[in-house]
């Protein structure tokens, strides 16, 4: 899903055995490793490790798409979504099926048509996180049931209402914008 290239000119080289984990949470790692610059000079490089994720936009059969709206506490604002969330078993946790689960438990919704679309980087500057990004089609209602600590409110809207939120400053989410540009939407 993600190629990675190498160009001699550009790449930095890990040095071996010198990565110090900063920080263990719950959901995020800082690590500090140290590498030789193309350069030949030495440099240290910090990063958040995260274990993936997936995103699902949710296109019921009348061209209607399902958003989330959910506080997100790091931007102190409450935030126009898709379904989203974190590979619970790391990077070998099958991504349809956290996307399956994900769809369900944000919204409530199980779909019978499945399209992988794209995996994006969400932030390479400073995080290894890896989003996969899904279409879910032919969609059957059913109880929504978030995590104990989400708080969620699912809504659909036409294609022509999203463009409008995101126009107007109202959806600036880029997993979000990144999915719908990818689904053609």
């Amino acid at each position: 899903m993600i190629k990675k290239f190498h160009e001699k000119e550009l790449d930095e080289i890990y040095v071996e055995g010198s990565n110090q984990e900063v920080f263990s949470g719950k959901l995020l790692h800082v690590q500090l490793d140290h590498v030789t610059l193309p350069s030949g000079n030495d440099a240290t490089r910090e990063y958040v490790r995260h274990p993936g994720a997936v995103a699902v936009v949710p296109v019921l059969d009348d061209g209607r798409i399902i958003l989330v709206k959910q506080c997100r506490y790091p931007l102190g604002t409450v935030m126009w979504e898709i379904p989203a969330g974190k590979l619970d078993h790391g990077p070998q946790e099958d991504i349809l099926e956290c996307a399956k689960r994900e769809l369900s438990e944000e919204t409530g919704y199980s779909a019978d048509k499945w399209e992988f679309l794209i995996s994006i980087a969400t932030t390479p500057g400073f995080s290894d996180e890896i989003i996969h990004l899904f279409k879910a089609e032919g969609l059957t209602s059913g109880q929504q049931h978030p995590d104990e600590d989400e708080f969620i409110t699912a809504i659909a809207f036409t294609p022509e209402e999203i463009k409008n939120m995101i126009k107007n400053g109202e959806l600036f989410d880029s997993k979000t914008i990144c999915a719908l540009y990818a689904a053609g939407i």
